[in-house]
C-alpha cells in the first residue's frame, strides 16, 4: 500500500516515544477516536484518501455504496480529524487531516497481520456487521 508516512511530511514533528510524552486525555475520548476506524467502509475510504486527494464521487466509486452513505462515513472521518475537506467549485476534495493518520493505519494493519487470529477468536468483539 502506497500510503505516505509521517516522516514523508515536510512539517513532520517527531512522534512521542513514551506514554508520559502523550497528552493526557480521558480514555473515553481515545476509545471514541478508535471507534471511527472500527467500520470497514470508513477504513476503506480513509486508506483511499490517504493515497491522495479525492472527491466524493471518487469515494463513491471506490467504496461501491450510495453517495448518501459515503457522505455519512466521510462526515464521521472529518468529525474525528482523520480527513479534511476543501471546496473546489461545487466539489469537495478530501485529504488526510493529519499526516500521523497514515502511520496509525499502517501500524494497525501491521499489528492485525501479525496477530490476525487473536481478534477473530475474541468473543467480546462483534463482527464488523454488528457495529453499525
Amino acid at each position: 500500500m502506497d500510503i505516505p508516512t509521517l516522516t514523508d511530511h515536510p512539517d513532520a514533528v517527531p512522534a512521542p516515544t513514551t506514554m508520559s510524552e502523550v497528552p493526557c486525555l480521558h480514555l473515553d475520548t481515545t476509545a471514541r477516536f478508535f471507534r471511527a476506524l472500527s467500520d470497514p467502509t470508513r477504513l476503506k475510504l480513509l486508506e483511499f484518501i490517504l493515497r491522495g486527494e479525492r472527491t466524493s464521487a471518487d469515494c463513491v466509486e471506490h467504496a461501491g455504496i450510495s453517495q448518501p452513505r459515503v457522505s455519512v462515513h466521510l462526515s464521521c472521518l472529518m468529525d474525528c480529524g482523520y480527513v479534511q475537506a476543501r471546496r473546489d467549485g461545487k466539489k469537495l476534495r478530501y485529504s488526510a487531516g493529519d499526516p500521523r493518520v497514515a502511520d496509525l493505519v499502517m501500524l494497525a494493519r501491521s499489528l492485525a497481520a501479525d496477530n490476525a487470529a487473536a481478534p477473530e477468536c475474541c468473543p467480546r468483539i462483534p463482527d464488523s456487521g454488528d457495529l453499525r
